[in-house]
């Protein structure tokens, strides 16, 4: 009877592990700044976006990324608001075809001062980041609304001669 007791807690505590976690490599707690208001050299930060640019070197190959908020799971949030761009640099090689640009990594390192970047005309400074991981994310899949809603996949869904059917008709 007692095992009966226990069953709800335990589906409740299998439930939520899976709701939001953090992949290993990235976990941890990190400060809040962002590369806008990047902290001093050697601060340890946790930050993400998509890719601009690939940039193999000889030594080192570095992402620019274009930063924005993460979410409960450290993942990108998919959305416009930036907070500037960063470099994160890791030695080896890291091929440019997989971490291409528009994709989504988040990068744990230290930052360790400043690179000079050209964007067009225009010359700016990025925070850059000696890379402890970087965590590529799969490609997110565009879905259809209307694939979520079983009347348009329904036989009885489409124009007809007064108007388009919908379950809502009558009302």
């Amino acid at each position: 009877m007692t095992s009966f007791r226990a069953l709800p807690a335990l589906t409740l505590m299998f439930a939520l592990a899976g709701c939001a976690t953090v992949p290993l490599p990235i976990d941890g707690t990190f400060g809040k700044r962002t590369p806008a208001e990047a902290g001093p050299d050697g601060e340890r930060v946790r930050w993400g976006g998509p890719i601009v640019a690939t940039e193999p070197g000889a030594t080192e190959t570095c992402l620019e990324v274009l930063a924005r908020p993460l979410g409960a799971n450290a993942r990108p949030d998919d959305t416009d608001r930036a907070f500037g761009r960063f470099l994160a640099c890791r030695p080896g090689f890291i091929d440019p075809a997989i971490f291409a640009p528009g994709r989504e990594v988040t990068v744990v390192g230290r930052v360790a001062g400043r690179a000079p970047r050209m964007l067009g005309g225009f010359a700016y400074e990025v925070p850059k980041v000696d890379a402890e991981a970087i965590h590529l994310w799969p490609k997110r899949l565009a879905v259809d609304p209307r694939c979520l809603d079983p009347w348009y996949r329904s036989p009885w869904y489409g124009p007809a001669w007064w108007g388009p059917r919908h379950p809502y008709w009558w009302w």
